[in-house]
């Protein structure tokens, strides 16, 4: 068939297959594709590069981005009709970093890309979380994003481009979005701020944050910092804003040129019953707001919210109640959603009945755990860490291998997050994303205050026992307490807080609330996580789901997390003010031994023989590396007998004679010319006959014997580099007639 028949055949078939083919222009342009693109200058001669018309074209959108070599494949495809029963979008973010773009193979056993590494998820979490809440709410058909790393170069990151991707890939496509966004990396290099800087400038920044917005709001902010202010956060933020808001304007001018006069698809994925929704805002608004009123704990107030639903139903004809269940949900959802927002901005009173400055009573004990190397428990209301700190050597950093980085990490912290913490039961099927984004926060905010000469490896397990919202925070202020319990010498301590925010856009009235609960999170408008010092923040990752987020309300809630932080961090100094001043007795000490490179194969053997003989006979762990001119051995053990055996037996294999330096040693074998010496385990000298004594001697075997240990002095070495000994110069020299012989 040539390409004009299967040009026709598609055209025919296309209509049958369920989806506005035309979208696509598939039939006229398959084997001629034309390319659409726009180029983003960011002001230093740098630019970012948008394509599409080239490649995926079958996806609803799709989009190449390309800084540098670096070039990202993004797309979307969205189902055009719902799944029964769906009342949520069934978002997902796929992010897969491809090893041929910076031309490498896979490790293992297997030569293909795997499940995605932690940093992988990371990024699909940075993209979601913008995302999401940018999807019309009754929008509930499938929708899947995959953003394909597809060439790499080191210096352009991949990350900061990877939201810019799935936006412009989705306003190329017919799918209804509230859009377009885009993400930038924003750090601070000698005092000056940059957008999406290289990653050999990153390495002297003091300030690194992904921000993510639309053209009129900030929808998304995470990142680490070393110790900066509050008022330094909000200028960053708005920093990255300018920069986002030409990134939203390109897209929007491509898609124009691409698409035409395709038009937004229509949907329909909700059936309402408005008369029904009146009856119960009618029936359980004013009962909805004496329970939120009540301060009751979390599982006493679902049972009453629960209660009222259950009363209202039992309220009804039973004919009618099978029609109304499947709206019960949502409806009730409305109501206390209603209820709290005004019972807090009316009255000043929350769910808890604390004010909205007002943080819940902590806790905290260390020690708590008798084999940990460090814990501690930290509990704020109804939310709970368990946190252990364990101490290794080198053999126990956390080896990546990732298409864009191979390296190792040797502070790294989990964070667990098991069904019983909510009271309920359900299937563990491995660390979830959001696991693994919780533990990534608090990682990155005590990295911050580890010391530098730190020389062991560090990790931190968070096991959250309990969750009534803020767990990530508990696990930073756990982690803090542990790790002064373990005697990791912190530069200082570092405590955590969850921010929210409950806004009237009809009258503009808002009230910031510090250490949201769990409801407050779900039903309020900001989700924003501090941590930090005394003299600055270290952390911070913000969620915010309405538009329109004004930068007078974003100092207000960092202004007033300081304080509740400040709070916190006091509560904390209360159980361990200080790091301890020694380990734990079962705590692995480690000793570092220096040694010249070219020893660095001695001591690890052929095969590794040596190294593992030494490791087998006293138990200690002992791990080299080759770091500029020199070897880096590292004796890991809580033994000091193993450590004494270990450091000797090192030493003994590096060990370099000095010429004038005096050893005692033992007779390997005579010869007729003198006798070899060992003077060290495997170096040996030769002591000739004319230095063993001072008179002459005819054979050597008239002083010395094989066997015998004798005293002696490196004078030289031979032009092959063999060691010259002598006896003679530690012996008095012998008088005559008085006076010493020459």
């Amino acid at each position: 068939m040539d390409f004009h028949c299967l040009s026709h055949s598609i055209e025919t078939l296309g209509p049958s297959w369920g989806s506005p083919f035309h979208a696509f222009r598939l039939p006229t342009s398959f084997m001629t594709p034309q390319a659409f693109s726009k180029t983003i200058a960011l002001g230093d001669g740098r630019t970012i590069t948008l394509e599409t018309g080239k490649l995926a074209r079958q996806a609803q959108g799709s989009v190449v981005v390309r800084m540098g070599n670096t070039m990202l494949l993004g797309t979307v495809v969205s189902n055009y009709d719902a799944r029964e029963g769906i009342d949520f979008l069934p978002l997902t973010v796929e992010y897969r970093e491809k090893f041929y773009a910076s031309g490498r193979i896979p490790g293992g056993f297997l030569k293909r890309e795997g499940r995605p590494y932690d940093e992988e998820v990371l990024t699909m979490r940075l993209v979601d979380r913008v995302l999401r809440p940018l999807f019309p709410e009754d929008y509930h058909a499938e929708t899947q994003v995959i953003i394909y790393l597809i060439s790499h170069d080191e210096e352009h990151m991949a990350d900061s481009l990877a939201g810019l991707a799935a936006s412009a890939a989705i306003a190329l496509s017919d799918i209804p979005f509230n859009g377009p966004m885009s993400e930038v990396r924003v750090g601070r290099i000698d005092g000056k701020l940059k957008i999406n800087p290289s990653s050999s400038e990153m390495e002297r920044s003091d300030l690194d944050i992904m921000v993510g917005a639309t053209a009129d709001s900030i929808v998304m902010v995470e990142g680490e910092m070393k110790e900066i202010s509050e008022q330094e956060m909000v200028e960053a933020i708005r920093f990255a804003h300018d920069a986002i808001k030409v990134q939203v304007a390109a897209q929007l001018e491509l898609a124009a040129e691409f698409k035409g006069a395709i038009a937004i698809r229509e949907y329909s994925h909700e059936t309402h019953d408005e008369a029904l929704r009146e009856k119960i805002r009618s029936f359980a608004y004013d009962k909805v707001y004496a329970v939120a009123k009540s301060g009751q704990a979390k599982h006493d107030r679902s049972a009453a919210f629960k209660a009222v639903r259950e009363e209202f139903l039992e309220s009804l004809p039973e004919e009618e109640r099978d029609a109304a269940k499947p709206f019960l949900s949502a409806y009730f959802g409305e109501v206390e959603y209603d209820a709290m927002r005004a019972m807090i901005l009316d009255e000043g009173l929350r769910l808890d009945g604390r004010k909205p400055d007002e943080i819940r009573p902590i806790w905290c004990e260390v020690d708590y755990l008798p084999s940990a190397h460090g814990s501690a428990v930290f509990t704020r209301g109804e939310t709970q860490s368990l946190t252990a700190v364990t101490l290794g050597s080198k053999l126990d950093e956390n080896r990546i291998d990732m298409a864009t980085f191979q390296g190792a990490e040797r502070f790294y912290l989990h964070y667990n997050f098991p069904p019983f913490s909510t009271g309920e039961a359900r299937p563990m099927r491995g660390t979830s994303r959001r696991e693994i984004g919780h533990g990534n926060l608090a990682q990155r905010a005590l990295e911050q205050v580890l010391p530098a000469d730190n020389p062991y490896v560090i990790r931190v397990v968070s096991d959250i026992l309990e969750s009534n919202g803020s767990s990530s925070m508990a696990t930073v202020c756990a982690g803090t307490l542990a790790l002064m319990d373990a005697g990791i010498p912190l530069t200082k301590p570092v405590s955590g807080i969850a921010m929210g925010l409950i806004t009237d856009p009809n009258s503009g009235r808002y009230a910031v609330l510090s250490d949201i609960l769990g409801d407050e999170d779900h039903l309020g408008d900001m989700d924003f996580k501090v941590c930090g010092t005394k003299d600055g923040i270290t952390a911070c990752q913000m969620d915010i789901k309405i538009k329109g987020l004004n930068f007078e309300i974003l100092e207000k809630a960092l202004m007033q997390a300081r304080e509740g932080r400040m709070h916190i961090l006091g509560e904390m100094m209360k159980a361990l003010d200080a790091p301890r001043p020694e380990l734990k007795p079962h705590a692995p000490r480690i000793l570092i031994i220096r040694i010249p490179k070219e020893f660095i194969g001695a001591v690890i053997g052929p095969g590794g023989k040596i190294i593992q003989g030494i490791q087998a006979e006293t138990g200690a762990n002992i791990a080299i590396e080759e770091v500029g001119n020199e070897g880096i051995v590292e004796i890991a053990t809580n033994n000091g007998e193993a450590m004494a055996k270990a450091e000797a037996a090192i030493k003994a294999i590096v060990w370099q004679p000095e010429v004038g330096e005096t050893y005692m040693g033992t007779v390997r074998s005579i010869m007729p010319f003198g006798a070899f010496v060992e003077i060290n385990k495997g170096t040996d000298g030769l002591l000739h006959i004319s230095e063993i004594e001072w008179r002459r001697l005819e054979k050597v075997e008239d002083v010395l014997k094989e066997g015998d240990k004798i005293e002696v002095k490196l004078i030289g070495k031979d032009e092959r580099g063999k060691l010259k000994l002598s006896r003679k110069v530690l012996l008095p020299r012998p008088e005559r007639n008085g006076t010493p012989e020459n």
